[in-house]
């Protein structure tokens, strides 16, 4: 039997769309096309009846590198820490201070778009400096 070697990560979310529009910005993905006579996916979904909007929206990786990303409307909020959380690698390769610049610069960006700074853990001589945050929707991820 083959092993998979592809996989898709899917969040739990209230609001697929603007969930998805957050993270295509961090990490650089595309949505599919809107549809004809729509200027955004957002007026598409508005001009649904609440009924037929869709529960759930996807992004990709523009190079076909990274996976999909499928964002799913679940009817409970959030209510503990994720198990599962993304790191986000805006410092891969670096080290010290160079590394802990590039995470802040890529944290202020990001709490631009909304995210929230939770704690910037510093490097100690085993670890190397990564910084944790949250999407807008309140899910736990790493800047490493």
């Amino acid at each position: 039997m083959a092993a998979i070697k592809e996989i898709q990560v899917t969040l739990d979310c209230a609001e697929p769309g603007r969930l998805a529009e957050f993270w295509c910005e961090v990490l650089g993905y595309v949505v599919p096309p809107v549809p004809e006579g729509f200027a955004t996916w957002a007026e598409y979904h508005r001009s649904l009846p609440a009924e037929e909007r869709p529960v759930y929206f996807a992004c990709s990786d523009p190079t076909g590198a990274g996976p999909r990303v499928l964002f799913q409307r679940v009817p409970e909020g959030k209510a503990v820490k994720n198990r599962v959380h993304l790191d986000v690698r805006a410092g891969k390769g670096l080290v010290g201070e160079e590394r802990l610049a590039v995470l802040e610069a890529e944290c202020e960006r990001l709490v631009a778009l909304g995210a929230t700074h939770l704690k910037t853990l510093y490097a100690d001589g085993e670890n190397e400096s990564c910084i944790n945050m949250q999407d807008i929707e309140g899910n736990e991820f790493c800047l490493d």
